[in-house]
């Protein structure tokens, strides 16, 4: 099979879209029920790659695993066998999935011990896990790494709540050290916590299987340890990178789309930076109407300079959004800087854009000045390649507002991401093929 969508662009897209179950999230809880023996029940499961893969590995792993209808699962970890994390096949299966590393704080917690290959993932800078196995340490575990076959290992007998300041407010490094601190002998205090929507999810979902998490929403949590959890039953949120990549994609492309179930009270800045390239939107209910626009203007500082749309940790700008807000900028009346602080690889793909026919001037590895055409001439089709989740969806957006046909190869790295993006974006009136 060719990994490739031929893309047909100068379509207008018009109609409802429903966002899926949120990937981050699911990374997350979905590691969750390790830390008990007993069931837990999981709805807003999205069905894209990476969480059918993490799904695969708990399998394997011994958990129990029932498919109750479509996005819903129950699972139950009372026969875990950690013998399979030795087994080539945990290795194989583990090291092309990051998420995979989110196994090792609910291992650690209830069965004292841990080990995870040096895991994959998108190729978009330094991802260091140091934030995971330093939070460990200070718990009281001992931490090891073998270069021969590239193992990493934590073991503790007796993990201690302790007082840690986070290196940086990893969302994953968060997540992983507040799974091992539930189970921890006394109080936890963790500063400079990450505060994400989708940390507090699990955070709610431990609570609600017994754990005992206070300051949730804030950079200062504080977890008083338990000696063990239940079950529960948890409903993912929807994706807010889908949100996004919604919006921007109905400003680029002049489409009239309902995005519905946003769950807007937890969208944080994202719509109001999408307002600052002057894409309009309405809020009804808890859907956000996208209008049809020819022209939108990018808002310029009070001073009159160029405004700079930068990433930031939650309450901050998501860098996932970031090459969405670059390519919606495209078309826009004016010009912006995008600076990617967070990542020094993210903004490659952007020699890909220039090809299209798009103004753009990479600074350096983090920042790039957009500068937008007003539909003065179109984008046209070329042949390209998808390096990551979110520069593959910036690519399709790309593509879909441009004139001609565009070839995008590499597209599995989309489908790790985005639930039938093909699918759902045809019966609004695009034209995607799967090559």
């Amino acid at each position: 099979m060719q990994d490739q969508f031929e893309v047909i662009g100068g379509k207008r897209l018009k109609g409802d879209i429903h966002p899926q179950g949120a990937k981050n999230e699911a990374l997350q809880v979905l590691c969750a029920p390790l830390l008990t023996a007993e069931k837990v029940i999981m709805h807003n499961v999205p069905d894209i790659r990476d969480v059918n893969f993490l799904i695969e590995l708990l399998k394997e792993l011994g958990v129990k695993v029932e498919k109750l209808g479509l996005g819903s699962y129950s699972f139950q970890a009372d026969s875990v066998n950690l013998e399979y994390l030795h087994s080539d096949a945990f290795k194989t299966r583990a090291a092309s999935l990051r998420g995979s590393v989110m196994i090792m704080g609910p291992l650690l917690a209830r069965f004292k011990k841990a080990y995870i290959p040096k895991p994959g993932g998108d190729k978009i800078g330094a991802r260091p896990l140091d934030t995971h196995f330093l939070g460990f340490q200070q718990l009281g575990a001992e931490f090891s790494y073998s270069q021969e076959d590239n193992f990493y290992t934590v073991k503790a007998d007796n993990l201690q709540g302790t007082y840690m300041l986070l290196n940086e407010p990893s969302v994953t490094g968060t997540a992983n050290v507040v799974m091992a601190a539930v189970m921890a002998k006394g109080t936890t205090t963790i500063y400079n916590a990450a505060c994400e929507p989708y940390l507090q999810q699990l955070c709610s979902m431990l609570n609600s299987m017994g754990a005992k998490i206070s300051g949730v929403g804030s950079n200062l949590l504080e977890i008083e340890g338990v000696t063990e959890l239940g079950g529960c039953t948890h409903t993912l949120l929807p994706d807010f990178i889908e949100v996004g990549s919604f919006i921007g994609l109905a400003a680029a492309t002049q489409s009239e789309l309902t995005i519905k179930n946003c769950r807007i009270d937890k969208l944080g800045p994202i719509p109001n930076v999408f307002k600052r390239l002057g894409i309009q939107m309405e809020f009804r209910g808890d859907d956000i109407f996208v209008p049809s626009q020819g022209v939108y203007e990018i808002q310029r500082m009070i001073d009159g300079s160029i405004p700079t749309i930068y990433d930031a940790p939650w309450p901050g700008f998501t860098p996932d959004l970031i090459s969405i807000i670059l390519v919606a900028a495209i078309q826009a009346k004016g010009s912006v800087l995008i600076h990617q602080k967070m990542f020094d690889a993210r903004l490659f793909f952007i020699d890909k854009l220039k090809d299209m026919g798009a103004q753009i001037i990479l600074c350096d590895p983090h920042r790039a000045t957009v500068i937008g055409l007003e539909r003065q001439q179109a984008l046209r089709g070329i042949k390209m390649s998808s390096p990551d989740i979110r520069a593959g969806v910036a690519l399709l957006i790309a593509a879909m507002s441009a004139e001609g046909t565009s070839i995008i190869s590499n597209i599995h790295q989309i489908d790790r991401g985005y639930q039938d993006i093909d699918g759902r974006l045809n019966a609004l009136g695009a034209s995607i093929k799967r090559l």
